[in-house]
């Protein structure tokens, strides 16, 4: 089964979503200064988009560690098989050089 977050449109809200639906979170003071601190930094109009760009950053980094994960998988998978294959073929490496 999908995510929420993997079924919604990357231009805003899904088809089936209300345009103004409304949510509200309650942060620790500390969190709520860093929100602010990083509306001010980044020039966003609002708290909400700055944990927009936050949501979509920690999508993106996910991602790519997931993809990270992938190929260092296959790569130990096939590490074996190719250094045997390197190793039969190293005999090969001088084949018809003479010697001088």
């Amino acid at each position: 089964m999908s995510s929420p977050i993997a079924l919604a449109s990357p231009f805003g809200y899904d088809k089936g979503m209300k345009k103004h639906t409304k949510s509200s979170i309650t942060l620790p003071p500390e969190e709520l200064k860093l929100v602010s601190a990083l509306q001010a930094r980044l020039r966003a109009k609002s708290k909400v988009e700055v944990v927009r760009r936050g949501l979509q950053l920690l999508r993106e980094v996910t991602e790519r560690e997931s993809l990270r994960q992938a190929y260092r998988q296959a790569s130990l998978a096939t590490r074996e098989s190719v250094v045997a294959e390197l190793e039969e073929l190293d005999s090969l490496v001088s084949d018809g050089l003479r010697e001088k």
